[in-house]
């Protein structure tokens, strides 16, 4: 059991108000909780008695807990609705996070941020006994915390590095929603369909056996469709950390997202090293799945060795998450220390592994941009696509275009700039 400050339950006869709300939180928070179970946890707590706050935690905690990816929120949310009747002021200064060093009083735990918004989303606190009316400011707080849609519609072209703490958090809610679906691909193998447009001879044959040998009916097949992995490298060097930080929590929604259409998600970190942070990300809960990613990967902020971390990956994994038609993201500035040659060598072999390449590169926004860099200048010719990284409104568009094979972004364009 995490282990949280002493925990006292307010004082409230309507008890059975009170789960039934604190149930609503938990579902707002990803829990699949229904009404069955608020009907057994209000029976359990009755058998158990309401008198212990540790039987009551571990009463709640059976009727609503069943996977180990949610046993952070739920503790976060148990904390937060019964230990304060006030507890919309803690939920506030839960969803303020940390950006470019300005560090909160006490930094969020993993789940306590996703556990702040289930409460603050709708869910309304339940009526409390001599609770004194709430400062004017306070309502003033709640009503500035909202997005409109001409703020979320300004938030969708603003760059990364320009947002406030305000409106990353924002920023990230809104990510969190976003999908990156792709289209099949028709693999050799068949399946039996009666739609098919060819013949399966082996099924048509057997079916004729059972009657004797006479063929009454033509079975059909067509192509088994499958879906590819994405394999993203991401660089979280000192120019990048900031972009990089957005779209990782981009990638914990596409990771997680059911029916999005990728086999697997493969992430890795690049700065002076490669790291494999697949499985971190894996974890339901955004905080603790960013939390491990960065404690593992270990040169956040740091320098730029873009072709030595391509060359490990093509020599340790790339036969590991590149079969069957990956498509690779690759997200950096394309600032690099080594040599371009190399760099070119190794983006070679990446580009050739690959169904597609697409390189997000956030220094795209500026319309003077032009691929004067050595690096830039050396992986530009080895891409399919070269698209802006920048704002909401870029990764939209990289949803869009992402499965057409067509789409080259601005390659062309900078590719004509180099040789005139």
């Amino acid at each position: 059991m995490v282990e949280y400050a002493p925990l006292d339950l307010p004082e409230n006869p309507k008890l059975a108000g009170n789960i039934t709300h604190f149930a609503r939180a938990l579902r707002r928070a990803g829990l699949p909780i229904g009404p069955g179970r608020v009907i057994d946890a209000i029976r359990a707590v009755q058998a158990a008695g309401f008198t212990d706050k540790r039987d009551f935690y571990w009463t709640l905690h059976a009727c609503f807990v069943n996977r180990p990816e949610h046993r952070q929120v739920f503790g976060q949310i148990f904390r937060l609705y019964w230990r304060d009747p006030r507890y919309l002021e803690h939920m506030m200064a839960a969803m303020l996070p940390a950006v470019r060093g300005v560090q909160e009083e006490r930094a969020a735990e993993a789940g306590q941020k996703r556990a702040a918004e289930a409460l603050l989303d709708g869910a309304e606190a339940p009526p409390q006994v001599e609770e004194p009316e709430p400062r004017e400011e306070e309502t003033e707080i709640v009503v500035d915390a909202s997005l409109t849609m001409s703020g979320e519609e300004r938030l969708r072209s603003l760059d990364f590095e320009q947002m406030s703490t305000a409106e990353m958090a924002a920023a990230k809610r809104m990510l969190a929603r976003m999908r990156l679906p792709v289209e099949p691909i028709a693999s050799r193998r068949t399946v039996a369909s009666h739609a098919g447009h060819r013949v399966d001879t082996a099924r048509t044959l057997r079916a004729a056996m059972r009657q004797g040998g006479e063929m009454h009916q033509i079975k059909l097949k067509q192509a088994r469709p499958r879906w590819p992995n994405l394999v993203v490298l991401c660089d979280i060097s000192g120019s990048m950390s900031q972009y990089s930080r957005v779209v990782l929590h981009f990638l914990h929604a596409v990771s997680n997202a059911k029916g999005a259409g990728w086999a697997k998600v493969h992430a890795f970190t690049f700065g002076t090293r490669l790291t494999n942070i697949t499985r971190h990300l894996a974890q339901r809960d955004v905080d603790a799945a960013l939390a491990a990613a960065g404690a593992e990967a270990q040169d956040w902020e740091g320098g730029t060795r873009i072709g030595s971390c391509l060359a490990t990956f093509n020599r340790d994994w790339s036969r590991r998450v590149m079969g069957q038609g990956a498509v690779v993201l690759l997200i950096t500035d394309g600032l690099d220390r080594d040599a371009p040659d190399e760099l070119a060598h190794q983006m070679e072999r990446l580009h050739l592994s690959s169904r597609r390449l697409i390189w997000l590169n956030p220094l795209l926004r500026w319309d003077g941009f032009a691929p004067k860099a050595r690096g830039i200048a050396a992986m530009l010719p080895h891409v399919d696509s070269f698209r802006a990284g920048h704002s909401i409104a870029s990764l939209e568009d990289l949803a869009r275009v992402i499965s057409k094979r067509d789409d080259q972004g601005e390659k062309d364009r900078l590719l004509r700039s180099m040789t005139g």
